[in-house]
């Protein structure tokens, strides 16, 4: 069948104007933060209801069409990326608050609900929805879902999956499946939802989920803490934890800072130059809370792990805190980063990082590497930017070459390759660093039993 009937076909399966084939659409759609691949999608579908996206998914199985999920793109592994010929099927307009029960503090969402948008509608509740990270303006919840998001909370909250209460899904085949139905116990055998979070959409498209809330924190205030090398990161960790429970935990490279600070956008923290920054926080619910954490801020300095620091006295100063820390992804973003989302657990990063820096400083000396990350949590982000006078496939192949050294750095410390980014096709090459041979194969007979036909975003995490 030509492309032009399978468009016909599917554009009588949705509202009118809700297939898209021109070329701007194709481009904006077929693609997420990832410039890898060039989009090549067939056509844009926007479903209203979990009964057209049933529709789509049984046509597609019918026709052989492969689909694409897309939310607000914001990904960093090309999960969203349709390079193929796919149909890309958007969630732009199922994104509609559905239910809140204020006793179970659970709200039911479309998947095209913005994160942000959960974020206010919480706020407006005297709640919380804490997963949180820099494209929190942009991204859907049912992105989220789909990569297990984790962001600058989760030294504290956990990942996305500690939030999801309950999923409606159509599976591959155009089933509608109902799991967990927002029950906080329920031991009746396999919890499948566990299976769709982070699953990318490669077992089928979240059209409802049920999502926790939780007390709304009272008086966040942070620090930025300058320390003298990275290893003093560590011991600052180790105390402050101690005497307090953090909300977070980020540390970024003075590189990184310059970056943000040369936009001008926010103010130094302090003047003092320091290689490496941590940036904390914690609820100063009392004066005593406030008076432990100066006393070991105070400790931090007499140890000498911390030459500098400064901690927020009002929520403009606590913003301004958080853009230095915030702003790093957006602001490099013009240099096209080779990015490298990596994790060990908390007592390996350390040595972990040592021996990554050693191999990136061999193999890429001429080329600029920004470090920053959520270290609490044990999770690196490794961005190498590309020279302005570089080509941007030859950059790629550059630093691509590097990667089994670094893969098999992440391996040797029992990490992972991907520890928030999900696998997508930019990583899916390495799977096998982090997943054993057993493991994969199992996962690949996951995917059989949810899509026998392969439709549902094939090629990636781990290729067709």
């Amino acid at each position: 069948m030509s492309d032009s009937a399978l468009i016909d076909e599917l554009k009588a399966l949705l509202d009118d104007g809700k297939v898209l084939t021109d070329a701007g659409s194709l481009a904006s759609h077929g693609i997420d933060w990832t410039k890898h691949f060039a989009p090549a999608p067939l056509a844009i579908a926007f479903p209203r209801s979990t009964e057209q996206v049933q529709a789509i998914v049984r046509w597609a199985n019918e026709r052989k069409v492969a689909l694409v999920p897309s939310g607000g793109r914001t990904g960093l592994s090309a999960a969203a990326v349709a390079a193929n010929g796919e149909v890309v099927v958007s969630f732009d307009y199922m994104n509609r608050i559905l239910d809140f029960n204020e006793y179970d503090r659970t709200v039911v969402c479309q998947p095209g609900v913005v994160t942000e948008q959960l974020q206010n509608f919480a706020e407006e509740h005297d709640l919380y929805y804490p997963v949180d990270f820099a494209s929190a303006g942009s991204s859907q919840i049912g992105g989220n879902i789909g990569t297990n998001a984790g962001g600058i909370k989760v030294i504290r909250y956990g990942m996305t999956r500690d939030w999801v209460a309950g999923l409606k899904v159509v599976t591959g085949s155009g089933e509608l499946l109902e799991l967990n139905k927002g029950l906080i116990k329920n031991a009746t055998g396999y919890d499948l939802r566990q299976l769709f979070i982070g699953a990318e959409g490669t077992l089928g498209f979240v059209v409802e989920a049920t999502m926790r809330l939780a007390r709304a924190p009272k008086n966040l205030t942070a620090l930025v803490l300058g320390t003298p090398d990275f290893d003093s990161i560590m011991p600052v960790l180790h105390a402050f934890q101690k005497e307090l429970d953090l909300t977070a935990f980020e540390f970024f490279s003075d590189k990184a800072l310059a970056k943000v600070l040369a936009r001008g956008d926010v103010p130094p923290a302090f003047d003092t130059e320091c290689p490496f920054y941590a940036l904390l926080e914690f609820e100063a619910t009392s004066e005593e809370v406030m008076e432990q954490a100066l006393a070991v801020f105070e400790h931090c300095m007499e140890q000498e792990w911390v030459l500098d620091g400064v901690m927020s006295q009002s929520e403009q100063q606590l913003e301004n805190l958080w853009k230095l820390r915030e702003y790093i992804s957006e602001t490099i973003a013009h240099w096209t980063p080779y990015k490298n989302d990596i994790s060990v657990t908390i007592s390996k990063v350390p040595a972990f990082l040592r021996d990554i820096d050693e191999i990136v400083e061999k193999n890429y000396p001429d080329f600029e590497v920004v470090w920053f990350g959520h270290i609490g949590d044990g999770n690196l982000h490794l961005n190498i930017l590309k020279p302005d006078d570089m080509d941007k496939d030859e950059f790629f192949a550059k630093c691509a070459t590097v990667n089994q050294w670094v893969f098999e750095t992440v391996q040797k410390y029992n990490g992972s390759i991907s520890a928030e980014h999900g696998v997508g096709m930019t990583k899916r090459d390495y799977l096998h660093y982090s997943r054993s041979a057993e493991e994969i194969a199992v996962m690949k007979a996951v995917k059989a039993v949810f899509d026998p036909n392969g439709i549902m975003n094939p090629g990636k995490i781990f290729a067709v």
